[in-house]
């Protein structure tokens, strides 16, 4: 019998067994949020928030510092989760190419100036008004019009 484990990164994003589970950034700097233009899978080349998948062992808040760090090269103070939510994203015959949970959490910018890095191909700043210009998944919409009216109603703008 091998005692042999597999390693927190040897899932399968692609059709997976199992839903992943995610932890993604709603970052503010003033009234604007970061947004990301995907360049991996699931939605690559869609806008989006900065995040990825929570490691074995590794907490919320740790994993969000973390992967906004690694993809956009910033530093955040988290401040509170805003929602949980499906990313379900099924194949053209049905089956379940993706299944993301992300969990998405309010931040605000604390130094670094945003860059694309790992996976985004680039960073936007973006005020409420400009949201409908970019390609969002309507789930990343809604919860980043959620942290909109979080991070005004806690007055970081």
């Amino acid at each position: 019998m091998s005692s042999e484990r597999t390693s927190p990164d040897s899932f399968s994003r692609e059709y997976p067994q199992r839903p992943i589970v995610t932890a993604v950034a709603c970052v503010f700097r003033g009234d604007k949020v970061l947004l990301i233009r995907r360049g991996q899978e699931p939605n690559k080349g869609r806008w989006s928030v900065p995040g990825g998948a929570i490691n074995l062992g590794e907490k919320i808040y740790d994993a969000v510092r973390r992967e906004v760090r690694e993809e956009c090269g910033i530093e955040i103070e988290v401040v509170k989760v805003i929602n949980a939510a499906d990313g379900i994203i099924p194949d053209e015959a049905g089956r379940f190419w993706f299944h993301y949970v992300p969990i998405y959490i309010l931040a605000r910018h604390m130094s670094g100036e945003a860059r694309a890095d790992t996976d985004a191909m680039d960073v936007r700043w973006v005020i409420r008004e400009e949201l409908d210009t970019f390609d969002l998944s309507p789930v990343t919409y809604e919860n980043v019009v959620r942290a909109f009216d979080m991070a005004h109603d806690l007055g970081f703008f």
